[in-house]
């Protein structure tokens, strides 16, 4: 039977020029994959329409609560929207892990910049919650772009 694992274990991190700082707190995060396909129709098959590989896009999508991230009461080890708007507001390109919460697997590894980020507060009982998209540049690796 197979072990089945959970979403609460693929932890997303963002490297924070010294380590690599927990985004919390989530409540999803995806990566998703889209492969260009290239149509092409030639008179060697006439009416037959011939499908190519073509480039390859990768992105990065979150979603979470926004937490406290201080120095004056809050959790300074992790990042939150107030963290996650700086990179927004500087344009920068950073690197991003992913924790797959397997033992013997390899986390995986991306540099991209965040394209969307968005707050949403509202009134009442709720909760303030953000959303961010990630465009990776390049492929997503196994390998640590830091160690």
């Amino acid at each position: 039977m197979a072990d089945f694992i959970k979403g609460d274990s693929l932890i997303l991190y963002v490297w924070d020029s010294s380590a690599y700082r927990p985004i919390a707190c989530l409540t999803s995060n995806s990566i998703a994959q889209t492969r260009n396909i290239i149509e092409s129709q030639t008179k060697c098959s006439a009416g037959v329409i011939q499908k190519t590989s073509g480039s390859l896009s990768n992105e990065i999508s979150l979603e979470g609560q926004y937490i406290d991230t201080t120095s004056v009461g809050g959790d300074t080890a992790k990042a939150s929207h107030d963290y996650l708007k700086s990179l927004m507001d500087s344009g920068s390109e950073n690197d991003y892990k992913m924790d797959t919460g397997l033992a013997d697997n390899d986390a995986y590894y991306a540099s991209g910049i965040l394209s969307d980020l968005s707050l949403d507060a509202s009134a009442g009982d709720e909760l303030a919650t953000f959303s961010a998209t990630i465009a990776v540049n390049g492929n997503i690796g196994t390998v640590d772009p830091n160690a």
